[in-house]
C-alpha cells in the first residue's frame, strides 16, 4: 500500500519533512496551540443546536444591514465566550452570519482570544 506523501513543516522556515503539522523539534513548540473545535465545546450538542438555530434565524445579519439577502451558514457568538460555557450557550448571545462575515468579524474583533474550556 503507497505512503502519504510527507509534508513540510508549518513551523515558519522549517525546510523539514513531516508526517504531521510539525517536525519533531517544532512539535514541541506547538503542543499548546489551539485545541480542537469539539474540546472547546463545538460538539454533537453544539452542531445541533446551531443547526436549529439556522432554521430559526436563515438569513446573514450583517449582509440584511447592508440590504442583501444572504443565506446564513455559522452561528456566532456575539461577545466571544472565552470557555465561559454560560456565555457559549445564551442565545442571545448568538447571531447568524454568512462564512464571509463569520471570518471577518474573528480576524477583526475576535482575532487574539483564548477559549481556555
Amino acid at each position: 500500500m503507497p505512503m502519504k506523501p510527507k509534508k513540510p513543516c508549518k513551523h515558519p522556515g522549517c525546510p523539514r519533512l513531516t508526517d504531521g503539522k510539525y517536525c519533531e523539534e517544532h512539535a514541541k513548540l506547538h503542543a499548546g496551540d489551539r485545541r480542537s473545535a469539539a474540546s472547546r465545546g463545538y460538539d454533537s450538542a453544539w452542531r445541533r443546536e446551531s443547526k436549529k438555530f439556522l432554521a430559526e434565524h436563515p438569513l446573514c445579519v450583517k449582509c440584511f444591514d447592508e440590504k442583501k439577502i444572504v443565506k446564513a451558514t455559522v452561528v456566532d457568538h456575539i461577545k466571544p465566550h472565552r470557555g465561559d460555557r454560560n456565555l457559549f450557550w445564551d442565545r442571545s448571545n448568538w447571531q447568524p452570519l454568512c462564512k464571509h462575515h463569520h471570518d471577518v468579524k474573528t480576524m477583526t474583533e475576535d482575532r487574539n482570544i483564548l477559549y481556555p474550556l
